[in-house]
């Protein structure tokens, strides 16, 4: 009996193994809806922030943009003004870009329109790192 019970036992600890093993993923430095790719998405500019992607994409463009902020603070003494990412210009944008470029990701749309925008200006003894290291 006790013959038996070995190879069982064996398979059970190498499937356990298996799952609980860490995976190695690649590191990430953007994540979210901005980086699926546009075929993926279902946005509906017409319902603004009614409907789900609309506003999940949205919120991450003002967290992706608000980062962006920091690089340009700190390498450019500039920064795009929040009040510029509105929901129904961001949607449009990125509704259009996406309409003609389904294998791309709404982050080039995004990367294009910080890139574009009017940027305030500020001295550089205003600029700050809050992880200064």
């Amino acid at each position: 009996m006790r013959h038996r019970s070995a190879p069982t036992a064996i398979v059970l600890t190498l499937a356990l193994s298996s799952v609980i093993a860490p995976s190695r993923a690649e590191p990430l430095i953007t994540q979210g809806i901005g980086v699926q790719t546009c075929a993926k998405l279902d946005l509906k500019p017409s319902q603004g922030l009614d409907h789900p992607p609309n506003y999940l994409l949205f919120y991450w463009v003002q967290g992706y943009v608000s980062a962006a902020n920091f690089l340009l603070l700190n390498e450019y003494t500039n920064f795009v003004d929040m009040n510029d990412v509105d929901a129904n210009k961001i949607l449009k944008l990125v509704f259009d870009f996406c309409k003609a470029n389904p294998d791309k990701k709404p982050i080039s749309a995004i990367d294009k329109f910080i890139r574009d925008a009017n940027k305030i200006e500020v001295k550089e003894k205003d600029v700050f790192n809050p992880w200064e290291q």
